[in-house]
């Protein structure tokens, strides 16, 4: 695929979701992406559910979802003709990058120290729960890390959580992985900025944790006193309601914004209402005044038409989506964000969300390529090997009937 990062090249020995998601997002952007597999292959492959695959293999949900437009390779890393394989395969990229369990890679003998006596102008890339620095090191090195397990410790949790309740695990998607994967391709692409003038490659290293404290933006609000569990208390009208076929969200939390909001909902007369006045206010008589107000309102219109209502007169609203929703959306389908692709077998078609990183005023300009297919298991060994390593046919075959290849 073509794109800005055109003639750029990554090795990527990665699994599951977070590190995926960010080397997706620059094959979407045009660099070239090669994924290094283990024999039967990563892990996200063996998620539910499955879709069938042109090799015949099942393959499972979070792989199709994070592995558009890239290529795949499959290597025995254990063993060190494959080790000696990614080395090679790594002086002709750009970057490297990994998301292994911290120091699995420099075990491997494919870590930054390996990678860098090879290619010095190589960026190398990690994304770990808990960043892969030794000097000092993490408490939690060691830990495993999924999504949930960052978000919560991040305090994401407690915007959500009343009371004694026990928190809601997952109530954000995949965002602890998300998140990590975007600040890891902020990282590359500041290193590779930073290449253009020195020439050397640089060390990028992604603390999922680190990432969500960030996102989650709870340490700064709780040390001026609005903990997370009472952070909505007084801050206005930012809440769900009910119209014909469902939910709509509108946030108003600003005195000025709230006329328009009252003359938008045919209620006037609340602003002139002294219970009314205030944020607080808002807040105190939301459940006896303003919901039965807007919902009566919004009963015989659709959650899009009462949001596109609210819109047209300057307050910020929006119907609250399934999926099914987003897919009709005539936002996702003008912009041709979400892409679909059938299964091998005639199967039920498979939507994969595509590229939010839109450009103009270029080559090209608002003309995007859709992206490709996500890569079926080793499908690529054979060319990559032969066009970056020169090796014959002869010698690729050996490495596979020695199991170091697949």
């Amino acid at each position: 695929m073509s794109g800005p990062l055109t003639g750029v090249s990554i090795l990527a020995a990665e699994q599951m979701h977070a590190l995926p998601h960010a080397t997706q997002l620059l094959a979407l952007l045009g660099a070239a992406v090669i994924k290094v597999e283990p024999l039967g292959g990563e892990a996200g492959r063996f998620g539910k559910p499955t879709v069938r695959d042109a090799d015949e293999r099942d393959t499972g949900m979070t792989f199709v979802r994070n592995n558009l437009g890239k290529a795949s390779i499959a290597l025995d890393l254990k063993a060190a003709a494959g080790r000696e394989l990614f080395l090679k395969l790594a002086g002709t990229v750009d970057a490297v990058a990994e998301n292994f369990r911290p120091g699995t890679a420099d075990r491997l003998g494919i870590g930054w120290d390996a990678v860098h006596e090879r290619n010095p102008a190589a960026i190398y890339v990690s994304v770990s729960g808990f960043g892969n620095r030794s000097e000092p090191p993490s408490p939690y090195r060691e830990w495993a890390a999924y999504a949930p397990i960052v978000e919560g410790m991040a305090g994401l949790y407690e915007y959500s959580r009343g009371g004694d309740e026990p928190p809601q695990l997952a109530l954000a998607g995949a965002l602890g992985d998300t998140g990590p994967g975007l600040y890891a391709v902020i990282g590359l692409l500041a290193a590779l900025h930073e290449r253009s003038r020195t020439g050397v490659g640089r060390y990028v290293d992604v603390s999922m944790y680190d990432a969500m404290i960030a996102i989650a933006d709870i340490v700064n609000p709780a040390s001026m006193g609005a903990e997370p569990s009472r952070m909505l208390d007084g801050i206005g009208i930012l809440h769900a309601f009910r119209a014909q076929d469902g939910w709509f969200s509108i946030e108003v939390v600003r005195e000025p914004h709230f006329p328009r909001f009252a003359e938008a909902v045919g209620h006037p007369e609340w602003v002139d209402d002294p219970r009314l006045a205030t944020r607080e206010g808002w807040s105190e008589q939301m459940e006896s005044v303003i919901r039965p107000g807007v919902e009566a309102w919004a009963a015989s219109k659709t959650k899009l038409e009462a949001s596109a209502e609210l819109a047209r007169r300057g307050v910020a609203a929006g119907p609250v989506n399934t999926a099914e929703d987003i897919r009709r959306d005539p936002h996702v389908r003008a912009r041709d964000f979400v892409h679909s692709f059938a299964g091998a077998d005639g199967g039920k078609e498979v939507a994969v969300v595509g590229n939010p990183v839109a450009f103009r005023g270029g080559p090209g300009e608002d003309a995007a390529p859709r992206a490709a297919r996500w890569p079926v298991l080793a499908g690529d060994t054979t060319s990559i090997l032969s066009g970056r390593l020169g090796l014959d046919a002869n010698e690729i075959e050996e490495l596979r009937a020695q199991g170091i290849i697949t």
